[in-house]
């Protein structure tokens, strides 16, 4: 079975990227839980867009410059900032019901922005945005949805894309190893949240389009830029659940033990200050304090009809981990949120490899920068998504993706899982190692420990029988009857994550400034020697600077 174009990922940017392909190319979706249960699915706060009559996009793009500390590609930033009119418009046709003033879209204030200009829908925007583009995809007939299935890796020959290496849950609840060839591929698998212990992203975002495609040979760049949203939820056995930027755009105030709003000692703007800046103001006053672990968000700024308009599911959540927002303040700390960096993608979504393409959070097209400016997560899903409406296949007769089918071969493999003990280990030790040396604050000692750490965790990894049973040739079908899905996933998961934390590591290490999202206690301050894009390629490492690269 041969696709036109591989989706890889079922959140904002997979389902956009799959709608905007021409409608005569076959297209297959791959998601490896089920459409809509992803990152974008969390987003609360809303989508960034200059369309109100008192803004324009002069300022979002200034604002957007701004917030990236020097590092954004001012051309990507532009193209964001130019089509987001149009992303909205065909979101509105398409039937997401955005909250209104009157007739017109409403519009709230975040962080950094110098005017009103984030849509939302309540305070589940993400949410309204993925079901409705998830169910227009599943009534597209050019397109057609795996789910359950989890890409292990990129099928690369010759320097070229020819499809992805997917295992699938069978009818007997076990895997089979598959190789579905395409003429091009879509990495939209988000981020990577999950390789730190403190997060919000969901169980799923492991870092896996981005592992795949550095071990497939693909640049990668500015890996080190993560930001750390300040505000989630803080309590004993919940998750970490982000209470959305919105919530201090709309007048909430941050509050020590002693009920003192500290944030203005840091920065100017308060609350409102950059994300990067307001998370190490809470890291900062935590350690000054130590013995407590949160500070408080406090609504009661915030007129009581407002906040059960805006935030009806920050309500539900609070209230069912015992916290009544309306009397009482939030305990929140920060907590990884959004990879800033990521795959190299150009201007059309394509990546360093030919026929492999990136949208979304797994892709560095250069319009965060050092720091994304809030809600333009979303946005970047959708307007490099609908770059891919002009993409361009080779003649499918240079490209003879039916002869792979014949080459398969169908074998019984029997995968020894002694070490699932191991790898569940791995999959909570590697988030802790990587928040703890490597999270909000950095210095070189620590990550040079993790870094040790890391490799000899890897080396293990690859001396297990599974990692070894787990190698096949391009175009072989691989049942393997003792094997659940799940053991593969965990398995493909814990690879994934120890290749991100190697990259994250290797990239804040070699670093040795602070800037944006990337803090080195060691380096405090902003050096303009670094002005440029940290890139790995394979196993080296690069400053590119002003069109050169330094070593």
């Amino acid at each position: 079975m041969g696709f036109d174009v591989l989706v890889v990922g079922g959140g904002a940017a997979g389902l956009y990227s799959a709608l905007c392909l021409p409608t005569h190319l076959k297209v297959g979706l791959l998601t490896k839980d089920t459409l809509a249960l992803s990152a974008s699915d969390w987003a609360q706060g809303g989508i960034a867009a200059a369309i109100a009559p008192d803004d324009s996009t002069t300022l979002h793009i200034d604002d957007t410059l701004r917030a990236g500390a020097g590092l954004c590609e001012p051309e990507a930033v532009e193209l964001l900032v130019e089509e987001a009119r149009q992303c909205i418009n065909s979101l509105v046709d398409l039937g997401v019901a955005f909250d209104r003033s009157g007739q017109q879209l409403a519009m709230t204030l975040e962080a950094a922005h110098s005017r009103k200009r984030v849509l939302h829908a309540a305070d589940t925007t993400g949410h309204a945005i993925v079901l409705t583009l998830a169910q227009r995809v599943l009534s597209q007939k050019n397109i057609q949805v795996f789910d359950q299935s989890f890409a292990l890796d990129l099928w690369i020959e010759a320097g070229v894309c020819k499809g992805v290496c997917l295992s699938q849950i069978n009818r007997e609840g076990a895997s089979d190893i598959r190789w579905l060839p395409a003429q091009a591929v879509v990495l939209a698998t988000g981020g990577g949240g999950q390789v730190f212990s403190q997060t919000t992203n969901p169980e799923a975002s492991t870092g896996d389009g981005v592992a795949m495609a550095w071990r497939a040979g693909a640049s990668v760049r500015d890996l080190e830029f993560f930001q750390f949203h300040p505000t989630a939820l803080t309590k004993a056995e919940a998750p970490h659940f982000l209470i959305s930027e919105a919530v201090r755009g709309e007048g909430a105030h941050l509050l020590d033990s002693e009920g003192y709003r500290f944030a203005f000692d840091y920065h100017p703007d308060g609350e409102l200050a950059p994300r990067d800046v307001v998370s190490r103001a809470i890291f900062s006053h935590l350690q000054k304090n130590r013995g407590t672990e949160v500070v408080y968000l406090d609504l009661s700024p915030i007129e009581p009809e407002r906040i059960q308009y805006r935030f009806p599911n920050i309500i539900r959540v609070c209230k069912q981990w015992g916290v009544d927002l309306f009397n009482q303040p939030i305990p929140v700390s920060p907590a990884a949120h959004y990879w800033m960096g990521g795959i190299v993608a150009g201007l059309s979504s394509e990546t360093t490899i030919a026929n492999l393409y990136a949208v979304g959070e797994n892709a560095s097209t250069g319009v965060h920068g050092a720091n994304r400016l809030a809600s333009n997560s979303l946005l970047e899903c959708l307007v490099y998504g609908a770059q891919l409406r002009s993409i361009r296949l080779a003649d499918k007769a240079a490209i003879p993706i039916a002869t792979n089918a014949e080459r398969a071969k169908a074998k019984m493999v029997v995968v020894d899982d002694s070490s699932q003990k191991q790898l569940i280990r791995w999959r909570e030790e590697i988030p802790q190692l990587i928040w703890s040396h490597s999270g909000i604050s950095r210095e070189q000692a620590l990550m040079e420990e993790a870094i040790a750490q890391i490799t000899q965790w890897q080396q293990q990894f690859d001396q297990l029988s599974i990692s070894k049973d787990l190698n096949f040739e391009p175009g072989e079908t691989v049942r393997l009857p003792s094997v659940s899905a799940g053991k593969v996933r965990l398995w493909g998961e814990v690879r994934n994550l120890l290749a991100i934390a190697a990259l994250i590591l290797r990239s804040a290490n070699f670093r040795t400034e602070s800037r944006g999202g990337h803090y080195r206690r060691d380096h405090p301050a902003q050096d303009e020697q670094w002005l440029g894009h940290t890139v790995i390629e394979g196993d080296q490492i690069r400053l590119q600077r002003l069109g050169k690269s330094y070593s």
